[in-house]
């Protein structure tokens, strides 16, 4: 399992669906070589380099954390059950109940569905907030397989600091 990077008074708290088998096996987040995460992070200005996966406790030191809907690794999202997602919703509000971020960026809009049950959600804040005072953010997935450039990513992502 892939340890969470959680401190109180986190700037932001990233959150994505759950560990794939490239992360799993090296133990760090976002690992897979074609995710976008650390490039992200950086062009958007949330980070002044570009870290290495191996570095994602680093995050902590520019006030961020990271965790995950569900903990359990697999291919992809779609291999997620039901009760992956009912065990996993009520395990993140208490994380975020604990560690109170002020903000929560769901790295993907799905995430954010399975967490919230909202179904429509636009990228960025968000109208309704699910945990009182923290601020809930929707992004777009940093995963190769999404089909938006670095440019569109980036501009959403650093609405997280405008």
């Amino acid at each position: 399992m892939i340890p969470d990077h959680l401190d109180k008074d986190l700037k932001i708290l990233f959150i994505g669906f759950n560990p794939g088998l490239q992360s799993e096996k090296e133990g760090h987040h976002y690992a897979n070589p074609t995710n976008r995460f650390y490039t992200v992070l950086k062009e958007a200005g949330l980070t002044d380099q570009k870290l290495l996966p191996e570095e994602d406790h680093r995050l902590l030191e520019y006030g961020y954390g990271l965790t995950n809907i569900v903990d359990r690794p697999t291919r992809g999202a779609a291999d997620l059950t039901a009760e992956d997602y009912a065990h996993g919703r009520k395990r993140l509000r208490e994380k975020i109940e604990m560690y109170r971020p002020l903000i929560t960026c769901f790295v993907g809009k799905g995430v954010y569905q399975k967490f919230s049950g909202v179904r429509k959600a636009e990228w960025g804040f968000q109208p309704t907030n699910h945990v009182d005072g923290v601020r809930d953010f929707v992004a777009p997935s940093t995963s190769g397989l999404v089909r938006m450039s670095l440019n569109e990513l980036t501009s959403i992502y650093r609405k997280l600091i405008e």
